[in-house]
């Protein structure tokens, strides 16, 4: 059975921190010192994942298609890709670590086969992208009012994406001109070719991701076309039959003018009615307004459709928009950051005030059921994520097992000979990321 629990937890940091006070399990002096360590380990993951930040934004110069700035020296093919790499590994690093989860290809192919909230055809061309990735976080159904008919009003549930973020690759020039070359017509692009777009939005529905696309293309639905062409030709029948004569008589005079007398003999249209042909130019023309107005009617709906589309796209960009471009990085750095240090600070904290030994399994299911408990959500909760970074982080401290002066490099966390999770006690494991924290910068020689 598929697990639909996400792992993002929809708290501030802060919040869950007074939440772990609030539990009474902390008393005195280490109160001050949680507080403490929190403090210390939020600044530490603030100084890595802006190390991570940094080193994306010096390779995503190239393909920001915002950029005031060139980069000094023009990067080799070789140092472009290399470049491109830097930026896509970033990007899906930073997405892991906020707990934003890939959108399947076969979600993103259905939104564009199934009717969205505009009733219009729509089409993306996958061709045009180099590289193209999607993640979303918060998955829920929403209920809407919408009109049928235009004045009956009925509930509508709609699957909508909380958070949607999409990294959009773009071909190169050469690609668009040999597109516009085999298609026979030249079209002002949305975008620059070989550039990079990410784009950061809330509350999309899920069937309208294609929305989204700057280079999605809109037409008439089947439905659009016969309502189109069908009560055209209706309409267009009974007037044809009453014409039918007149237009008989038009196709003599012709023949008659470019000397076609087989024609003439054929239809058999008496001479003089042939002369007589300022009735016959007036029902053709009754006939041609009546059919265009028809058509110009039809195509006049089509076209406010289309800018009903137009208006929810704009809706969509403007209203619904977080963030653009190189900006995505700042904000995702930012979500990742918070994740991370509030799936460390719920792990350490249950293990620091756990009454037994807890293996990984066992203490994902108490964070769960304490979240559960204390916030009514049901998350499925990161363990592994938390337990390593606790492990790596290690430093030089005395401890009771050791002399008077020496340090020892001791982790923060680690594992028993039957798998159950060992920490330092709240001091030491203060003193530690205290230590890790200083040693930070390493630019005295030491």
């Amino acid at each position: 059975m598929i697990d639909k629990r996400e792992s993002f937890i929809p708290y501030r940091r802060t919040d869950l921190i007074n939440l772990c006070l609030e539990d009474g399990k902390l008393q005195g002096e280490n109160i001050k010192i949680f507080k403490e360590f929190c403090e210390i380990l939020s600044a530490f993951f603030h100084f890595q994942f802006h190390e991570t930040l940094e080193s994306i934004k010096d390779n995503y110069v190239v393909f920001n298609p915002n950029t005031d700035i060139q980069p000094l020296n023009s990067p080799s093919l070789r140092d472009h890709e290399a470049m491109k790499s830097q930026v896509i590994d970033g990007f899906n690093y930073m997405l892991e670590r906020a707990n934003y989860q890939q959108l399947p290809n076969d979600i993103i192919q259905k939104s564009l086969d199934k009717k969205s909230l505009i009733n219009l055809k729509t089409e993306v061309d996958f061709n045009d992208f180099e590289q193209f990735l999607c993640y979303y976080c918060g998955d829920i159904d929403e209920t809407i009012i919408v009109k049928k008919f235009g004045f009956f009003e009925r509930e509508k549930i709609v699957d909508i994406l909380e958070r949607v973020v999409l990294l959009i690759h773009f071909k190169g020039e050469g690609y668009f001109q040999a597109k516009a070359k085999k298609n026979k017509q030249q079209k002002e692009l949305n975008f620059i070719p070989g550039k990079m777009y990410l784009y950061f939005y809330k509350n999309i529905p899920k069937l309208d991701i294609e929305l989204l696309f700057p280079n999605i293309k809109t037409s008439m639905t089947l439905k659009d076309r016969l309502l189109f062409g069908v009560p055209a030709i209706g309409a267009a029948v009974p007037l044809l039959l009453k014409a039918f004569p007149n237009i008989l008589i038009i196709i003599v005079a012709i023949s008659i003018l470019i000397n076609a007398p087989s024609i003439v003999e054929f239809i058999k249209v008496e001479k003089e009615k042939v002369h007589d042909i300022m009735p016959i130019l007036v029902a053709t023309l009754s006939l041609t307004i009546t059919l265009g107005g028809f058509a110009f009617r039809q195509y006049n709906q089509y076209k406010s459709k289309q800018i009903k589309f137009q208006k929810e796209v704009s809706d969509t960009l403007f209203f619904k928009n977080l963030a653009n471009n190189a900006s995505v990085f700042q904000a995702l750095a930012d979500i990742a950051e918070e994740e991370e240090c509030k799936e460390i600070i719920l792990v350490y904290y249950h293990l620091l005030t756990s009454k037994e030994k807890l293996n990984p399994e066992q203490l994902d299911q108490k964070i769960e059921q304490w979240m559960t408990e204390k916030l009514g959500i049901d998350i499925n909760f990161d363990i592994h994520g938390p337990l390593n970074n606790l492990q790596n982080i290690h430093g030089k401290i005395l401890t009771e097992e050791s002399n008077e002066n020496e340090q020892k490099d001791v982790p923060i966390l680690s594992y028993d000979e039957k798998g159950n999770i060992l920490i330092l006690p709240l001091k030491q494991a203060r003193m530690v990321i205290d230590y890790v924290w200083d040693n930070a910068f390493q630019y005295n020689g030491c």
